[in-house]
């Protein structure tokens, strides 16, 4: 790699507020807030919308959509497909 043009490579903390859930891992990303870690380390933090433990995919919270009911009034209304 040249050395002077890539961005620093750290560890940082990612937290989900609604999930209350978070994770250090390593970034590029940047931040101006600052958070205390278990291992009693500083490091940036920043704020995700939405995380693993948050997600209604993940946590089995998600909603089944009618699609069954959506083509039928498709088909209703435009009639069916030709082959």
């Amino acid at each position: 790699m040249k050395p002077g043009i890539h961005p620093e490579y750290r560890p940082v903390v990612f937290r989900d507020r609604a999930g209350d859930f978070a994770f250090l891992t390593r970034s590029t990303a940047t931040s101006d807030r600052t958070i205390e870690w278990e291992d009693g380390n500083t490091y940036p933090v920043i704020d995700v919308d939405i995380s693993s433990a948050s997600h209604p995919f993940y946590t089995g919270k998600g909603r089944v959509i009618d699609t069954a009911g959506r083509v039928e009034r498709f088909e209703q209304r435009y009639g069916k497909r030709r082959r």
